[in-house]
């Protein structure tokens, strides 16, 4: 059975209400006597369920294998200078 205390138990001694949690696990609050809340202590996510890294060099090589060629890339740069 979980332990209980009430919403002014809550206001006025948290301290005392947090132990309770700490020790049970599971504290139930109750409001002009009848159980409204439950409070339980907070387990974080597991870091599995996060998505994997970027892999931005990758991303990159599937677009552009092969890199440009120094002549490649003057002939390029020479067109797009004009007629200056």
């Amino acid at each position: 059975m979980a332990a209980t205390a009430t919403v002014r138990e809550l206001r006025n001694h948290f301290p005392k209400v947090k132990k309770l949690v700490e020790r049970q696990g599971e504290v139930v609050v109750t409001d002009r006597g009848a159980a409204k809340y439950r409070l339980t202590l907070y387990t974080p996510a597991s870091p599995q369920n996060a998505p994997p890294p970027k892999d931005y060099i990758a991303r990159l090589r599937r677009h552009q294998p092969r890199p440009i060629s120094a002549a490649a890339a003057n002939a390029l740069h020479e067109a797009n200078r004009g007629e200056r």
